[in-house]
């Protein structure tokens, strides 16, 4: 499966970091893009990435996964299916940098948060950071059986959110928490299924220090 994307170099010219950006139904990798407009100017040894998803989703734009109710054990399923691919592509894309696998941070809405949880557990290096917003786990279940690596964690919710309702965010944070991953919940008043200027800032605060943290100490 080979995956279309935007990129956007380090703005030093250099990238020390990635960020990898997986959208949400029926959009593309374009909308995520655009946080890096909000990003970039603090973040200038970081370069961007962000693929559509590898499938047509039936209303528009692409998909990862199914359009399903949350709970629903098919949204495992459908996570399974597609990781494989889009962890090649993650590697192709730290490859294209010259970057090591723990220079990675996977950035998600929706149920793009879904995937860059379901990978950012399970991946053999573990991503200085995975940032979800609007979108939670799947397959808790099995999480302790399967956890590879644990990256720390944060999840932004709109407090209005009637898509994905806040209380997965907050079962999310408990799941992950249990499973020894640091993980920290930030709901936003006011907020639906959407990312405001608030989360970016929230979002950019996350990425910047756990950058520095594994710089530091290099886990």
């Amino acid at each position: 499966m080979t995956l279309s994307a935007l990129r956007r170099p380090a703005q030093s010219g250099k990238a020390e970091w990635l960020v990898v950006f997986l959208h949400g139904y029926g959009s593309s990798g374009a909308d995520l893009m655009s946080f890096a407009d909000y990003w970039q100017s603090s973040m200038p040894n970081v370069a961007f990435v962000a693929p559509d998803g590898s499938t047509p989703a039936k209303d528009g734009g692409f998909q990862w996964i199914g359009k399903r109710p949350a709970g629903d054990p098919r949204l495992y399923d459908d996570a399974v299916a597609v990781a494989s691919a889009l962890h090649d592509f993650i590697d192709a894309e730290l490859a294209r940098e010259n970057l090591d696998a723990s220079r990675l941070a996977l950035v998600g809405f929706s149920q793009g948060t879904v995937m860059a949880l379901h990978l950012g557990l399970r991946r053999a290096v573990a991503p200085a950071a995975v940032l979800g917003y609007s979108g939670g786990l799947v397959g808790a279940d099995r999480l302790s059986s399967e956890i590879t690596s644990k990256p720390p964690v944060m999840l932004v919710h709109g407090e209005q959110d009637d898509l994905a309702p806040l209380y997965g965010m907050m079962t999310s944070v408990k799941a992950l928490t249990e499973a020894g991953v640091a993980c920290q919940g930030i709901p936003i008043p006011g907020l639906g299924h959407a990312v405001d200027a608030n989360a970016l800032i929230y979002g950019a605060r996350f990425l910047l220090s756990a950058f520095a943290y594994r710089e530091k100490h290099g886990v």
